[in-house]
């Protein structure tokens, strides 16, 4: 079974000392055995040595047993309920996306079978506990460790205690325990019961034949609007109907599913469109899966009070209150680059910066002004080149064909105005990737339906609206009090009074208020290197399971 594998590197010379430590907790035992334990004792002592011996590697599983006396958990008569609840939750494991075959419930049901010595109990006793351990971590805050997947993933995933876990497990009703796991966010239900729907849309089949067309407008009429119409009947965006034509129906259809995928709405099947029809169940069960692993990383936040909510590739931010959307702009985010693109990650949003000062990051300093200042010392010239002691230097007594990448001496910054990079305010949540919201004299970028054009910082389409809402809970008049901040055109803080959770956060499958699931573009690949690595890790699509 898949938990024999421990006990076997158990026997190398390097865990010697963690044997003889089980060995002699075992013989503590019996020597308390041969003071005048009831019949029955040379057998209650072999399976507490056995538990002893194969809990002594993990420091949790020893603590555990060795506080309760090494009596069992699992493998009594009187767990027959807490086992059978286990069990459960293990079969149905895969529903949810994590690597069932892991967790090795049926050679742990073979194991029960079979086990016929009170020594091969403990064992078993102990191999329980290990599949219960697994599946809690899995289940309750993910299977994989995000960074080690994409660096641009750089949430701290709340991970508890084994220990910890263990005890609690013991001393709860263990299905409420088990169905507590998950993250209890409504979002997450939502998004199992879409895995439900895409497993049954895939076993019978899909959603019918491909559209065969580059292009298909209200009007048009044959056997591609015959398919397009059938897949919209079939994916539930419109009523059983048997047409040819391009009617009003099928295009008021057309424009919800461009909604729902992000995609401008304006009725006609494009290549783009198109390209997104013709995906199956299957893909769509990935994007499911792996959202379902992502909120798995941010169970334990409240995501019911007051936060915002910057979803990379719906480039929007929200503000949410009582789990209601209250506000809502568009965003442009982090290009597609290795160092650009937005990471991931929750902080705490403290205050705001009017009319901020532009401080050039260095990479950015580097990287892309130095070479122009090379080639022409007065490129840039909205920008301040400053010394290390904060002079403002002539750019012309500056020969910068001398300075490299690693030895350029000089800092720059552009001063308040509303041509600053950073527009008219900025939003902190102050943190090691120097990331931030803020204002953006680029309007222009706001009108493409892929916005992925920034350093990686993330820029707002209604920047002051933003500013008004979070401003809102702590004044009676917003607007003014912003206003008058913005209106002395030299920079200045104004703090929030209360901190207000900022989540930075990559879901490319996620419910509307309706509970429909929404679906975006994998604009950095993030979504296909995390359905890998939970496919390595054993996860399986539920509708090829066999």
């Amino acid at each position: 079974m898949p938990q024999a594998a421990p006990r076997a590197a158990d026997r190398s010379p390097r865990n010697r000392p963690i044997r003889r430590l089980g060995a002699l907790i075992a013989c503590v035992f019996l020597i308390g055995a041969t003071l005048g334990l009831p019949a029955g004792a040379e057998e209650s002592f072999a399976f507490r040595q056995a538990v002893a011996e194969a809990a002594a590697a993990d420091p949790a599983l020893a603590d555990f047993y060795r506080e309760r006396g090494y009596d069992p958990l699992w493998t009594a008569g009187a767990d027959r309920e807490r086992r059978a609840a286990l069990f459960e939750a293990l079969d149905r494991a895969g529903e949810q996306g994590l690597p069932a075959r892991r967790y090795g419930a049926e050679a742990l049901r073979a194991a029960y079978e079979a086990a016929g010595s009170e020594r091969a109990r403990g064992l078993l006793e102990v191999d329980t506990a290990r599949a219960f351990l697994a599946y809690a971590h899995d289940a309750a805050n993910g299977v994989l460790d995000p960074v080690s997947v994409d660096p641009g993933i750089v949430r701290a995933v709340p991970r508890k205690n084994p220990l910890t876990v263990l005890r609690a497990f013991a001393a709860a009703e263990p299905r409420a325990f088990l169905r507590a796991l998950p993250p209890g966010a409504p979002q997450y239900a939502q998004l199992l019961k879409a895995a439900g729907r895409l497993q049954a849309a895939a076993e019978a089949g899909g959603w019918g034949p491909e559209v065969r067309a580059t292009k298909l407008a209200p009007g048009d009429s044959g056997a591609a609007v015959i398919a397009l119409r059938d897949r919209m009947i079939r994916m539930g965006y419109l009523a059983r109907t048997a047409s040819a034509e391009y009617d009003g129906a099928l295009q008021r259809a057309v424009q919800s599913f461009q909604v729902d995928n992000g995609l401008t709405d304006d009725g006609v099947a494009g290549t783009g469109t198109i390209a997104l029809v013709n995906l199956g169940p299957e893909a769509r069960l990935k994007s499911v899966l792996v959202a379902m692993e992502r909120l798995r990383w941010m169970n334990g936040l409240d995501l019911g009070k007051r936060h915002v909510w910057v979803n990379l590739p719906d480039f929007t931010a929200k503000i949410v209150d009582d789990g209601k959307v209250t506000f809502q702009t568009v965003t442009v985010v982090g290009m597609n680059q290795a160092d650009r693109r937005s990471p991931e990650f929750s902080d705490q949003m403290e205050f705001m910066v009017i009319n901020p000062t532009w401080n050039v990051p260095r990479s950015i300093t580097v990287k892309e002004y130095l070479p122009q200042l090379q080639r022409n010392p007065n490129a840039a010239s909205q920008l301040r080149i400053v010394d290390r002691r904060g002079r403002v230097i002539d750019r012309n007594a500056v020969d910068f064909t001398q300075f490299t990448a690693q030895n350029f001496p000089f800092s720059m910054s552009q001063p308040p105005s509303e041509r600053n990079a950073l527009g008219l305010v900025k939003f902190m949540f102050p943190n090691k990737w120097n990331i931030y919201l803020h204002d953006t004299p680029s309007k222009s970028l706001f009108g493409k339906e892929v916005r992925a054009y920034s350093h990686g910082c993330i820029r707002l389409g209604d920047p002051f609206d933003f500013a008004y809402a979070l401003l809102a809970p702590q004044t009676s008049d917003p607007v003014g009090e912003f206003q008058a901040h913005l209106q002395t055109r030299s920079e200045n803080t104004l703090p929030l009074a209360t901190p207000v959770p900022v989540h930075l956060v990559y879901f490319t499958a996620w419910p509307d208020a309706r509970g429909r699931i929404e679906y975006r573009r994998d604009v950095y690949g993030r979504d296909a290197r995390i359905f890998d690595a939970l496919s390595e890790a054993g996860v399986v699509l539920p509708a090829v399971q066999g």
